[in-house]
């Protein structure tokens, strides 16, 4: 055998090595992050419904996917070391419970892909360059919280016939306020309604803006969707409870938790929802060009617990207004 020919054959031995150790390599399962602010036993559902999405998709987790999950347990403080923890273990997307959680991961990461679950106004909150065209490492789904603002009121307005005057809670540092208050003042003229707007800037604030709404005479309350009234919503829940003031919210876990109605897209659709842009991104798709969905399912939910406590009476015809897709959910007062 001459030399020639050793030399081929030793270079064909390798190579078939080599693509042999290069197949029996095993393939690299993606890992998804997933943090929210609220604790798990407050967003179960939610959880569950992303879940529920993925394994529609084929995915099962352990399998052929691994899912990294952090809560803040309602402490803003951790948001930025939870954020620092998931881009460490470099997982290959973030999916994130909520507009103040897309901000903080905004910040900790420009390069992993970011799923919304749920955000008043990407554009607004400089997320996206535009709902079509995200333009970044940041997609997912919008709420349409400043669109739906006037419909609350007008719900309000059914559940408290003698409504002349509102309380309104927000943050004005949230981009998507302004908007929102916006919408909400149109409706008040509308129905012949006053609106007190009270700013909570922080939770120094809060009691200030109750003393305030005591004082001004408020026949019900209408809350904003705000981080900060969302992580203190029990000094809210008490103080509707005390004050017996009929109130109106952004999120379902506020009536779970003791309100009265709230009305808003359906959250949990949201998560589950979110899963699809998980599965494209893993697929190869970019953020940057997969349009942001708005929702089309919403929730009307009525605590009938409260409203017996404080003397309402919830009419039986009592329907959601304008929209398409829409649920009405009857809650007994005990938490979900």
């Amino acid at each position: 055998m001459n030399t020639k020919m050793i030399i081929c054959l030793v270079a064909a031995t390798l190579l078939s090595t080599a693509s042999f150790a290069k197949a029996q390599q095993p393939k690299k399962i993606p890992t998804v992050g997933l943090l929210a602010l609220n604790s798990l036993s407050t967003i179960s559902p939610r959880v569950e419904a992303f879940q529920q999405g993925l394994h529609e998709l084929g995915y099962a987790e352990g399998k052929n996917i691994i899912v990294e999950y952090r809560y803040a347990d309602e402490k803003l403080d951790r948001l930025a070391k939870l954020a620092a923890e998931l881009v460490r273990l470099k997982v290959d997307v973030i999916v994130t419970g909520g507009e103040i959680v897309t901000r903080v991961v905004k910040k900790a990461t420009s390069t992993i892909s970011i799923v919304m679950t749920s955000d008043p106004d990407p554009v607004a909150n400089g997320f996206v360059t535009s709902l079509a065209r995200p333009g970044g490492n940041i997609t997912g789904l919008s709420n349409l919280s400043p669109e739906l603002s006037g419909k609350r009121l007008e719900l309000l307005k059914e559940i408290v016939p003698r409504l002349s005057r509102v309380a309104v809670f927000g943050t004005s540092s949230a981009p998507a306020t302004a908007r929102t208050l916006k919408e909400v003042e149109l409706a008040a003229g509308a129905l012949g309604a006053k609106v007190q707007y009270l700013d909570v800037l922080g939770p120094k604030d809060i009691e200030t803006v109750l003393r305030e709404a005591i004082k001004a005479r408020a026949d019900a309350v209408l809350t904003l969707a705000s981080a900060v009234l969302t992580s203190h919503r029990k000094e809210l829940i008490d103080f509707a409870e005390k004050s017996r003031l009929p109130a109106i919210y952004p999120r379902s876990e506020f009536v779970e938790e003791g309100r009265l109605i709230s009305y808003s897209t359906n959250i949990s659709d949201s998560f589950r929802r979110s899963a699809t842009y998980v599965d494209k991104i893993l697929k190869g798709a970019k953020p940057a060009d997969l349009p942001v969905e708005q929702p089309t399912k919403f929730e009307f939910v009525i605590n009938l617990k409260t409203g017996k406590q404080i003397g309402l009476t919830i009419p039986q015809s009592s329907a959601v207004p304008g929209r398409q897709g829409n649920q009405m959910r009857k809650h007994n007062g005990k938490t979900r």
